[in-house]
């Protein structure tokens, strides 16, 4: 069985790491990915953008664009989707091709960095 598992924190303790201190929490964090690959159990992993570059896709029909991630307290995290864009507007556009299909979701847009074993790391 899959398992999703969402990392949580509080924003402002990471930014507030120095190069180095990030270097060395994402080097101890790459070795449980080496190893979790090694065991054949990683899947995608990676690291979300910082809130202030996510939008928020909501509303009815098209929907409308909000700058920031604002879920509803009544809303939760059901899914996610990783998708290759050149730009915020071409993951906008996916999302909206979603929403033609589910348009009781709200979808958040983040960029993220990738992480994938024995490859340099994608989106830094």
């Amino acid at each position: 069985m899959f398992y999703a598992i969402l990392a949580y924190h509080v924003e402002d303790a990471i930014k507030a790491l120095t190069p180095e201190q990030d270097a060395a929490l994402m080097a101890d964090l790459l070795r449980i990915n080496d190893r979790l690959y090694a065991e054949g159990r990683l899947g995608p992993s990676a690291r979300l953008g910082e809130t202030q570059s996510a939008c928020t896709l909501r509303g009815p029909g098209d929907g409308t664009v909000i700058d920031g991630p604002f879920a509803e307290t009544k809303e939760q995290l059901l899914g996610l989707y990783v998708v290759d864009c050149a730009t915020r507007d071409g993951a906008i556009a996916i999302a909206r091709d979603l929403r033609r299909v589910n348009p009781t979701a709200v979808y958040e847009i983040r960029p993220i960095a990738l992480y994938r074993p024995g490859v340099s790391l994608a989106g830094k």
